[in-house]
């Protein structure tokens, strides 16, 4: 397994962010830029951000909260500005290794996911996945969007994945983040599983199937 690393990284702008990273051991394919569930840098998306290099991409995990707030504050006071400032670090940190945007994407579980899609609305990139996004139509902050009110505004490729018993995001709600998806004028597509709860481990298949639905996502767009 490729091993990660926590470091702070200091751009020449003076702009700096503490960033977990794994590198591919032989060719880099591009860059990925991995967003933290609710619980922050855990061992789960330690292990995600291996996986990726493993497949030959960059992966960069910005750590989005800072201090020493309680998880709950943490999430509340998230913001799409900060979520963008945490990701252009990474971004600038992928350009600084010659990865050009058009190979560079973001991809997030349940808080990461729903920070990956206010990025893609917002940032010209390659492509990007959302696997168990919540917030579609109550955000999950006061200082973040709602969903479907952001989704006509992709500005690459997005995927989003969901498990329909989950006990947090009812299905009708991800029909209408679909629906909405489809004004942005950019491949979008909802992938729904039907035995798959919130973090999938109900169904094991679902979730085999959904990481190398991922991984082509990927491959079909950074390219």
């Amino acid at each position: 397994m490729t091993e990660t690393r926590t470091e702070e990284f200091q751009l020449k702008d003076g702009r700096a962010a503490v960033l977990t990273v794994a590198e591919p051991e032989q060719v880099v394919r591009g860059g990925l830029v991995v967003l933290h569930e609710a619980g922050g840098v855990t061992d789960t998306v330690r292990l995600l951000v291996s996986s990726l290099a493993a497949e030959g991409w960059l992966a960069v995990a910005p750590h989005l909260y800072h201090g020493s707030l309680p998880q709950e504050e943490q999430v509340r006071q998230l913001s799409g500005d900060s979520v963008l400032a945490s990701t252009d670090i990474a971004f600038a940190v992928l350009a600084e290794r010659k990865i050009t945007a058009d190979l560079m994407g973001v991809v997030g579980f349940d808080l990461g996911g729903t920070a990956a899609m206010v990025v893609a609305a917002k940032r010209s990139i390659g492509a990007a996945v959302s696997v168990g996004a919540s917030g579609i139509i109550e955000p999950i902050s006061s200082a973040l969007p709602p969903l479907v009110e952001i989704a006509g505004d992709l500005k690459c490729p997005w995927l989003g994945i969901y498990g329909d018993q989950d006990d947090v995001i009812h299905s009708t709600e991800v029909e209408k983040l679909r629906d909405a998806a489809v004004g942005a004028g950019v491949a979008t597509n909802v992938v729904r599983y039907p035995a798959a709860g919130h973090r999938f481990d109900a169904d094991p298949a679902a979730a085999t199937e959904a990481w190398h639905r991922t991984l082509n996502w990927f491959d079909a767009h950074l390219r």
